[in-house]
């Protein structure tokens, strides 16, 4: 019993030091990560992380470490913000299974059976908790409310732990169960992808999981692409882009998918594209729709100089602009000279209809 409380134990800092060298063993990559402050943090927190398993059995009361291991692992998701939270998950439930393997094969001569029996217990709870708290983040009211929360909750959650396979089976399933292609890119994918930049903004998610998010989602969405080129056409033509510099294109997209799944012949330019690109595109294809995106502001003078260009080169044209670069403006768009600003793409294909009605 005596390892239980004291910490400064030779058999206590003896198992420490396995435990560290063996979590370092077992994956390359967390050592390539470690400089010489961090490796001693780490064994640092071996230590404290055994103190607090020891401690919770000694009292016989699982709470303990639970709670800690919880606590534990937000902290180092603040503090290791260059690492994403689901590759902090694999660090410490893998270090969990570490200590419990450890004390296995190296602690029955000072721990019982019954209080070996209760740390690997107090482990496991460790790991439940850790694996949960990886989704169990604060989220924005705007994404908790309105209809089909759950299923995007289910999305969100797979994004967050690398369940690529899992993300598109929940939206191959949501529209086998019959929620509309509209509703599925406008209530799940783009609402999701919404939160997925203001985790990452918020700084809780890292940039290569907001890009990975990207991936997947883009790849949920071509899977519907058989489906929309199904519809029957509508003698109605849109150009859509991302002008100037802008490198996010994922809305946009959506809202060109939208306007081909209703009929429309849609040529989605991409992003980052040069004003005098789309001026030309415009004059070879003829559109009765040119809808411009802008997510970062920096880009707003780039799409405003497009406008212009456009309203230059082809005045007859309808032009509309959205994007969340908006958002973060005194109503912006009533300066420009466009037919139509948008928050949305539900709400731009409602005024198209109405518009083109004839």
């Amino acid at each position: 019993m005596s390892l239980l409380m004291n910490y400064e134990d030779q058999r206590f800092t003896r198992i420490a030091q396995m435990v560290f060298e063996e979590q370092l063993r077992r994956d390359p990559g967390l050592e390539s990560q470690m400089d010489e402050r961090r490796r001693k943090m780490m064994y640092d927190d071996v230590v404290y992380n055994l103190s607090f398993l020891m401690t919770s059995v000694y009292f016989s009361d699982g709470r303990i470490f639970e709670g800690y291991a919880r606590w534990l692992y937000e902290l180092l998701c603040n503090l290791m913000k260059d690492l994403d939270r689901d590759r902090i998950m694999e660090i410490m439930t893998g270090h969990y299974r570490i200590m419990s393997e450890i004390l296995a094969d190296h602690a029955p001569e000072i721990l019982t059976g019954d209080e070996l029996g209760k740390a690997a217990e107090y482990l496991d709870l460790a790991i439940a908790v850790t694996t949960e708290a990886v989704t169990d983040i604060e989220l924005s009211t705007s994404f908790s409310e309105g209809d089909y929360y759950d299923i995007r909750k289910a999305y969100l959650d797979a994004l967050l732990r690398s369940r690529t396979k899992n993300a598109h089976e929940i939206i191959r399933d949501a529209r086998k169960q019959g929620v509309p292609l509209e509703h599925i890119y406008e209530k799940i994918l783009r609402k999701v992808m919404h939160e997925i930049g203001e985790l990452w903004h918020r700084n809780v998610i890292t940039v290569d999981r907001e890009h990975y998010a990207t991936s997947v989602t883009q790849t949920a969405m071509s899977g519907f692409f058989d489906e929309i080129f199904e519809s029957p056409r509508k003698n109605r033509t849109l150009i859509a882009c991302a002008v100037g510099s802008e490198l996010h294109e994922m809305g946009i997209r959506m809202l060109s998918d939208m306007f081909e799944y209703q009929g429309w012949d849609t040529f989605y330019l991409g992003a980052a594209l040069p004003g005098q690109a789309v001026v030309e595109a415009i004059g070879e294809h003829k559109p009765d729709l040119v809808a411009l995106s802008v997510t970062m502001p920096p880009y707003l003078a780039d799409c405003e100089r497009v406008v212009k260009a456009i309203r230059a080169a082809h005045p007859g044209v309808k032009i509309a602009v959205g994007g969340q670069a908006f958002d973060t403006t005194d109503e912006l768009w009533k300066k420009w000279d466009i037919d139509f600003y948008s928050p949305s793409a539900g709400e731009l294909l409602r005024w198209a209809h109405k518009t083109f009605a004839a």
